[in-house]
């Protein structure tokens, strides 16, 4: 499936701003199921330095400084992408989960692909008794690890309510697990903690979902949105899966991934630092719009 993709962050300022140097983390990331063709990133007013990186886990980083006085920064992300998610297969001819779980740790690759970097807790993604016990009721001994994360990936969509006024960027994961609500960041990294306490590599995705209009309706410019789901390593064989626990569907060709990492401060699309004074406004709009080869 190809996809145009347009990302763009407006930061509406009171006072102007003299200084802004962010880190922007908007090329969507080439893998075995998702090829770039082309992607740009342009900024408003134009950066007097730019710096072009990739990143410890595979995406491509770009800093900018801007340090044109300014009111209103725009910064813009427009790509061509071809998505191409094979099917996982069977579910119960997939391996036991402890075969998994033992192959990950004596897995040798330390790269962005392997599965090392996503077995350990961050500090949002801590290791939590209480998920740790949740997930396990998905993972009796000797159950397939397709089968065991598709369970605990129902679950978490039917037993915690999507909530955008519940949680914040910074809410700990703990908080939003007991509270049994939040938004597409909580789920997945709920999932996350999940899984690594059981010993399994689980990495957090952000990216986009297309979404379809109702019958009849437009579809709206601007109105589609940036998502987060969950890619759990699944085996040399399988390698990673994606699931997506807000959906309660796996990861297919309506999933544009934008980057990969540990948990949410390892992909945030945008973050870094201004100097101003005075309150700013944000407006983010997102277009995902499949179109021809």
């Amino acid at each position: 499936m190809n996809y145009r993709l347009r990302h763009r962050t407006t930061y509406s300022y009171d006072d102007v701003v003299g200084f802004a140097r962010c880190v922007l983390r908007l090329t969507p990331r080439s893998s075995p199921t998702q090829t770039v063709l082309e992607s740009e990133v342009t900024v408003t007013p134009a950066p007097s330095a730019e710096l072009d990186r990739t990143g410890p886990f595979g995406a491509r980083i770009l800093t900018v400084t801007v340090d044109t006085p300014h009111k209103a920064l725009v910064i813009e992300a427009n790509s061509r992408i071809d998505v191409h998610v094979p099917p996982p297969g069977d579910p119960a001819q997939s391996p036991p989960w402890e075969q998994v779980r033992s192959a990950a740790l004596a897995a040798s690759d330390l790269g962005p692909d392997g599965p090392a970097a996503y077995l350990f807790p961050t500090q949002r993604t801590p290791i939590v008794p209480g998920i740790t016990e949740y997930a396990r009721a998905s993972f009796p001994p000797g159950r397939p690890i397709l089968a065991a994360i598709d369970e605990l990936n129902r679950r978490i969509n039917r037993e915690f309510r999507y909530d955008p006024g519940a949680t914040e960027v910074s809410t700990p994961v703990a908080q939003a697990f007991a509270a049994r609500h939040g938004v597409c960041q909580d789920f997945a990294q709920i999932m996350i903690c999940g899984l690594r306490g059981l010993g399994l590599p689980a990495a957090y995705v952000s990216g986009y979902l297309r979404t379809i209009p109702p019958p009849g309706r437009p579809r709206l410019e601007g109105a589609d949105a940036t998502h987060a789901w969950v890619s759990v390593w699944c085996g040399e064989a399988l390698g990673w899966v994606g699931v997506d626990p807000t959906n309660a569907i796996l990861a297919g060709d309506d999933h544009l991934v934008l980057a990969v990492g540990r948990d949410y401060a390892d992909v945030a699309p945008i973050d870094g630092v201004i100097l101003a004074s005075g309150a700013q406004t944000l407006k983010v709009e997102v277009d995902v719009i499949p179109s021809l080869p």
